[in-house]
């Protein structure tokens, strides 16, 4: 099981990990750190992180690849993952969401913003419910306390803001949400999230869970207000 206090870096530039690092362990985390792709994938396989901030741009393996890599594979499916990149164009930020990174900044940044951001993935990957264990709506079973996400029986990959968001709507079914009532729920005090974040998480989902994503059973659209999960 992954500690939380357990972050690594995967950054080719030495003086930004240098910086980051002095930070995060000023917060009383421990820091690791890797160069390039391969390097990375080694340590996350036999390492226990809690949380990975991931360069877009990296020697060998990139940033985009690595992040498929580990959301394809079951132990690391739900890793917490914050991924960062010289380039600051929309579609690049949707593109790392898509892939299922659970948050996204665009260099330069603040440390203390990423120190900011990396608790707020923490505090969002580790809640867990108080109410019964698995909550069953048709096909889709969903495990409160494994965070496991099961479509006729057959497991799927969330990343653990993508879990939060599904939980969330299927505990409220047929109530319809606001992209920033949305926010306010899962992302919470993250005051640099983007309402198009919700629409890319909602899209990741659709794919994952919806036999049809073009024509949800789940997760509909309220056109011009919002989302809501049906479960009739």
């Amino acid at each position: 099981m992954e500690t939380p206090k357990n972050i690594l870096i995967v950054d080719d530039e030495a003086d930004l990990v240098e910086l980051v690092s002095y930070n995060l362990k000023k917060e009383g985390f421990i820091v690791d750190s890797a160069s390039d792709g391969e390097t990375a994938l080694t340590k996350i396989r036999k390492g226990k992180y809690g949380l990975l901030i991931l360069d877009l741009m990296l020697p060998g393996i990139q940033g985009m690849e690595l992040c498929r890599i580990l959301r394809n594979d079951p132990k690391t499916s739900v890793l917490p993952i914050i991924m960062l990149t010289a380039k600051g164009e929309e579609v690049d930020r949707i593109l790392g969401l898509e892939m299922g990174a659970d948050d996204y900044m665009a260099k330069p940044f603040s440390p203390r913003e990423l120190v900011a951001r990396v608790k707020a993935v923490l505090r969002r990957s580790k809640e867990k419910p108080v109410s019964e264990k698995i909550l069953k709506i048709g096909d889709l079973e969903i495990d409160r306390e494994r965070y496991v996400v099961s479509v006729r029986t057959k497991p799927v990959k969330l990343s653990a803001t993508e879990f939060k968001l599904l939980l969330f709507l299927a505990e409220r079914k047929g109530k319809v949400f606001s992209r920033d009532q949305l926010l306010d729920a899962v992302w919470r005090d993250e005051a640099f999230v983007e309402p198009r974040t919700v629409d890319v998480h909602i899209r990741r989902l659709r794919s994952n869970i919806e036999e049809d994503p073009a024509k949800p059973r789940y997760i509909k659209t309220m056109r011009g207000i919002g989302y809501f999960f049906d479960a009739r």
